[in-house]
C-alpha cells in the first residue's frame, strides 16, 4: 500500500483550514465557547454510536438535533463569530492597494488633532472621579459605533467633554467618538473584550479594551471609582497613566499607527 499522494493545492488547503481554526480559537479564547464545542462533539459521537447499535428512536431524536446543528451553532456562537469577523475587518490596512483602487483611503492625516482639551478634561474628570470613555478614531471606520450613539458634530473642548460625562447628564453613559478636532458622537455602545481580564476591571475598561481589539482606535478610560486614567490600543490596556504623560502616550500610539500604515503600503 503506497502513501496517499499530497499535492501542492492540498498543502494550501491544509494551511487555510489551520488558519481558520486558529482564528476561531482566538475568537473563542476566554469564553465558554470551547465547552459548548465539546458538548456538540459528544452529542455527535453518541449519535454515531447509537446508529451503530441501531437504536432507531434515540437515533432519530439525535439526528433531528444534529440536522439543525448549523443554525444552532450560528445562534450560540453569534458573539464569537461577530468578533472573529471584526478582527478580519480590522486588517483593512493590509489591503490598502484595494482601497486606493476604490478611492477609499483617507485623504488627510488622522493625527491632526489638538490633544490638550482631551488631556485637561481627563485630568479634571479623574480628580473629580467622573467616569469617561473617549475613542480617538484613526484609520478604521467606526460608523457602526457612531450610529449606536447620538450624533453631535461639535468642536472638541474641555468643557464639552466634561459636560457630556457629567454624572447626571443624559449622554454620560457610553463612549464619545472623536475624529480630528470634532466630537462626532456620544453615548456610543462599544463591544466588550473577549479576553480574560482581572475582576477589578469595570465595564468602561472592558469596553475600552474591546474597542481596541476590533479597531485601530485609541481609547481613553477614566475610572469613576479611582479616578485613574487608562489607555487602550491594539488589544492592550495600560492603566494608571499620569495625566502629564497622557498626551505623550497618545502621540506615541499615533506614530505607531503611522509606521504600521507605511509598512503595509510599502
Amino acid at each position: 500500500m503506497g502513501f496517499i499522494p499530497i499535492k501542492f493545492i492540498d498543502l494550501i488547503d491544509i494551511f487555510l483550514v489551520a488558519s481558520l481554526l486558529y482564528g476561531a480559537y482566538r475568537a473563542m479564547r476566554g469564553t465558554s465557547a470551547p465547552y459548548i464545542m465539546v458538548g456538540i462533539f459528544v452529542i455527535y459521537l453518541v449519535w454515531i454510536l447509537v446508529k451503530t447499535f441501531n437504536l432507531v428512536l434515540f437515533s432519530t431524536i439525535l439526528g433531528q438535533i444534529i440536522s439543525v446543528g448549523v443554525l444552532a451553532i450560528l445562534i450560540i456562537f453569534q458573539p464569537e463569530i461577530r468578533h472573529f469577523l471584526q478582527v478580519i475587518g480590522r486588517q483593512r490596512g493590509r489591503f490598502e492597494w484595494l482601497s486606493r483602487i476604490f478611492n477609499l483611503r483617507a485623504r488627510k492625516s488622522e493625527n491632526d488633532i489638538d490633544l490638550k482639551p482631551i488631556v485637561v478634561a481627563c485630568q479634571e474628570m479623574g480628580e473629580q472621579k467622573v467616569g469617561a470613555l473617549i475613542i480617538i478614531r484613526q484609520l478604521n471606520d467606526l460608523g457602526v459605533v457612531e450610529e449606536s450613539g447620538i450624533s453631535i458634530d461639535a468642536k472638541v473642548s474641555t468643557a464639552l467633554l466634561e459636560n457630556i460625562f457629567f454624572k447626571n447628564a443624559p449622554l454620560h453613559d457610553g463612549g464619545v467618538v472623536i475624529h480630528g478636532n470634532r466630537v462626532v458622537a456620544a453615548k456610543c455602545v462599544l463591544p466588550s473584550t473577549q479576553q480574560e481580564v482581572p475582576k477589578s476591571y469595570g465595564m468602561r475598561h472592558r469596553a475600552a479594551l474591546g474597542m481596541s481589539e476590533v479597531s485601530d482606535a485609541i481609547v481613553i478610560a477614566v475610572s469613576e471609582e479611582t479616578g485613574g486614567i487608562s489607555l487602550a490600543h491594539d488589544s492592550v490596556i495600560k492603566r494608571n497613566i499620569e495625566p502629564q504623560r497622557l498626551e505623550v502616550a497618545i502621540r506615541a500610539l499615533m506614530r505607531k499607527n503611522d509606521r504600521r500604515r507605511e509598512e503595509q503600503e510599502s
